[in-house]
C-alpha cells in the first residue's frame, strides 16, 4: 500500500512541473502559429481533483518541441483559426527523451496507458495538420510552367509563400521571350494567382528578411506592375525591416531598387539603403556585394557616400577578378563617379584579359568611357586590336556599333576601320538607311581614308544611298550627303534631291532646326569649293546661325591661321565664313594627305 501511494504521489510530481505557464497559440491554415503568452495560476490541489477528467477528455497535439491540450469534448479544428492551451515541455519530454521511469504511464484509477502509442499518434496528427515546406529549387524542377506552381500551391500552401514567387521567376529565365509572355498571362489570369499574393501580403512581416527580399525581386522580373497594391505593401514592409539587411540582403535589395522605376516608396527605400550602406561600407566582405550597392545608390548621392565606396573600392582592388574589373566601368558610370585610380587599373586588367571578352562588356566599358569622359588609348587600342584580330567572327552590325562609340569617344581605330571599309564594299547588302548613314558619319568625323579602297567604298555607299532616296527621311538625306562633302565626295542624285525647295523648307521648319540650318551652312560652303559646274550656280538662301563666339576651339584657330598663313584667317569672321575656311583647310589636308 505505501509502494503504491509513494509511486502515485512521485508520478504527481512529475506531471507537476511540466505546467507551470500556458500559452495560447492561434493556428493558421498556412502551417504557421504566432504565440501568445497567457500566465494561469496553478494549484496543485485543483490538479489532483480533475487529474482523471483531464487526461482522458484532452487531445494531445505535438507542435514544435511543445504538446497542445484543447480540453472538452469538441475535436481538433484544422481550418480557420482554433485557440489551444500550449504546455512548455521540460527536458523529460523533449521529443528525444518522451519517456518516465517506467514504460507505462500509471493513472490514478489504474489503467495502464501505453506512452509510446500516444505520441505515435500524436506524429500521425502532426502530418496530417501541417504541411511539408516546398523547397523553391525543388518545385522550379518539377514543374515546367508558371501555373503549374499555383496549381501546387492550390492543393496545399505553405509558409513561406516566397518560395513560390522565386521558382516561377526560375522557371520563366528558362524561357523564349514570347513564351515567358504568353505564361505571365496566364499566371495573372490563374484564379489561384490573387490568393498567394493576399498570403504573401499577410506573411510578409513575420517571414525571413531575405525572402521577403527574394519575393519582392522575383516579382519585379515576372513583370507585376509597381502601382499594385501588393508591390507597394512589400515595399513598405521592406523599409521597415530594413534594419535586418546582412550583405547578401544589400545584394538583393541593390538589384531590386535598380530595377524599379522611381517612385515615393522606392525613393524612401534608396535613401534608407544610403544611409544604411554609409554604416556598414567598410563591413562589405564580397566585392560582387559592393559593386551592387555602388551601382544603386544613384548618380544623385552625395559626394562623401561616393569617396567612401571609391576608398572601399580601392582597398579591395586585389580581390579584383576580371569580371569585378569589366563592371567596374559601367558601375562608376551609375553613380556618375569618375575615378581615375581606380578606371586605369582596371583598365591594365580588362586589357591584359581582353580575348574572350563578350560583345556586351566590351559596349558597356566603351558607353561608360564616353559618360564619364575617360580616354585611356591603351584600352581602346586593345579592345579594336582584339576586334580586328577576330574580325572575321563578328557581324558587320556589331562591329559598326563599336565604331560607333569609339567616334564617340574620340578615338581612331586606323586597322579597324581598314576592315570594315573592305568589308562594306564587297559586302553590301547589310546596308539599310540606318546604318549607312551611321558609317558616313563615322568616317567622315573622324576623317578615315584608305588609300587603294576609299574610292571604292564611297561609290558603294553613294550606290546604296541612291537606291534609298524614295523612302529616306529629310534629316537622314541631309546628315548622308553632309557627310558625303566632307570627305570631298559630291554624289549628284542625292544633292539635287536634297537641294529641292520642298524638302529646304522641311528641314527649316521641323525637327532640330538649329542643327539643320547648321549641316546646310556647312553644305552651302562645301558646294562653294566644288569645280563641278552643275553646283556653281547653286544658291541657299539659309538664315542666319545664332550667335556664338566667335573663335570655341583656340587650338583650330591657332592650327588654321599657320596653315593659311598671315592675313588670311581673321578671328572675327562670321560663322559662315568660319565654316568655308575651316572647309578650305579641310580639303587642303584631304589633298596633301
Amino acid at each position: 500500500m505505501n509502494n503504491r501511494a509513494g509511486s502515485f504521489l512521485w508520478n504527481i510530481r512529475q506531471f507537476s512541473t511540466l505546467v507551470p505557464t500556458g500559452r495560447t497559440v492561434r493556428l493558421y491554415p498556412s502551417g504557421f502559429c504566432r504565440p501568445k503568452i497567457v500566465y494561469s495560476s496553478w494549484n496543485p490541489r485543483k490538479l489532483l481533483s480533475n487529474f482523471d477528467n483531464r487526461m482522458q477528455s484532452s487531445i494531445r497535439y505535438l507542435f514544435q518541441d511543445a504538446l497542445i491540450f484543447k480540453s472538452g469534448g469538441d475535436g481538433f479544428q484544422t481550418k480557420g483559426i482554433s485557440t489551444a492551451t500550449v504546455l512548455t515541455v521540460d527536458r523529460l519530454l523533449c521529443r528525444r527523451r518522451l519517456s518516465f521511469n517506467s514504460k507505462h504511464f500509471v493513472s490514478d484509477n489504474g489503467l495502464k496507458k501505453n506512452f509510446h502509442h500516444e505520441a505515435s499518434n500524436e506524429d500521425v496528427l502532426t502530418k496530417r495538420t501541417k504541411p511539408t515546406p516546398i523547397n523553391c529549387r525543388k518545385l522550379s524542377q518539377e514543374c515546367n510552367s508558371l501555373s503549374d506552381v499555383l496549381d501546387i500551391f492550390s492543393k496545399a500552401p505553405t509558409f513561406p509563400s516566397s518560395n513560390y514567387f522565386s521558382a516561377m521567376w526560375t522557371i520563366a529565365k528558362r524561357m523564349s521571350d514570347d513564351q515567358k509572355r504568353f505564361e505571365k498571362q496566364l499566371m495573372f489570369n490563374h484564379p489561384m494567382f490573387s490568393q498567394l499574393c493576399e498570403q504573401i501580403m499577410r506573411e510578409a512581416k513575420i517571414m525571413h528578411y531575405d525572402n521577403l527580399l527574394f519575393s519582392l525581386h522575383a516579382m519585379v522580373k515576372l513583370g507585376i506592375p509597381q502601382n499594385t497594391l501588393l508591390i507597394q505593401t512589400l515595399l513598405r514592409v521592406v523599409q521597415e525591416r530594413i534594419n535586418e539587411c546582412d550583405e547578401k540582403c544589400l545584394s538583393v535589395l541593390s538589384t531590386i531598387l535598380e530595377a524599379m522605376e522611381p517612385c515615393k516608396n522606392v525613393d524612401v527605400l534608396r535613401a534608407g539603403l544610403r544611409m544604411l550602406v554609409d554604416q556598414q561600407v567598410w563591413k562589405i566582405e564580397r566585392v560582387f556585394t559592393l559593386q551592387a550597392v555602388m551601382k544603386c545608390i544613384g548618380k544623385d548621392a552625395p559626394i562623401g557616400l561616393k569617396r567612401k565606396l571609391e576608398m572601399k573600392a580601392l582597398k579591395e582592388l586585389d580581390q579584383f577578378s576580371v569580371l569585378n574589373s569589366q563592371r567596374m566601368f559601367a558601375v562608376l558610370a551609375a553613380m556618375n563617379h569618375r575615378s581615375i585610380i581606380l578606371l586605369n587599373e582596371c583598365s591594365k586588367i580588362v586589357t591584359s584579359n581582353i580575348h574572350g571578352c563578350p560583345f556586351k562588356i566590351l559596349i558597356s566599358i566603351l558607353q561608360s568611357c564616353r559618360d564619364l569622359q575617360y580616354f585611356n588609348i591603351d584600352l581602346f587600342k586593345g579592345i579594336a586590336d582584339y576586334v580586328a584580330t577576330t574580325f572575321d567572327i563578328w557581324k558587320l552590325k556589331k562591329v559598326l556599333f563599336l565604331l560607333i562609340l569609339f567616334e564617340n569617344v574620340g578615338f581612331r581605330p586606323v586597322s579597324l576601320m581598314d576592315l570594315f571599309m573592305k568589308k562594306a564594299a564587297d559586302e553590301p547588302g547589310f546596308l539599310n538607311v540606318k546604318s549607312l548613314v551611321s558609317i558616313l558619319h563615322v568616317y567622315s568625323s573622324l576623317n578615315h581614308f584608305h588609300k587603294c579602297w576609299t574610292h571604292e567604298f564611297l561609290e558603294v555607299m553613294a550606290s546604296a544611298l541612291t537606291g534609298s532616296l524614295h523612302h529616306i527621311t529629310s534629316e537622314n538625306l541631309l546628315n548622308a550627303v553632309c557627310s558625303f562633302c566632307l570627305m570631298n565626295h559630291f554624289p549628284l542624285a542625292p544633292i539635287n534631291q536634297l537641294l529641292q525647295k520642298d524638302i529646304i523648307h522641311d528641314l527649316l521648319t521641323s525637327g532640330d532646326v538649329e542643327r539643320n540650318v547648321h549641316k546646310l551652312h556647312v553644305l552651302a560652303a562645301c558646294l562653294k569649293l566644288d569645280d563641278v559646274p552643275c553646283h556653281k550656280d547653286t544658291h541657299l538662301v539659309l538664315p542666319q546661325l545664332s550667335s556664338m563666339p566667335s573663335h570655341p576651339h583656340a587650338k583650330v584657330a591657332e592650327v588654321l591661321s599657320s596653315l593659311l598663313g598671315e592675313g588670311c584667317f581673321s578671328k572675327s569672321i562670321l560663322k559662315s565664313e568660319w565654316m568655308l575656311t575651316g572647309a578650305k583647310c579641310f580639303h587642303f589636308l584631304t589633298w596633301m594627305w
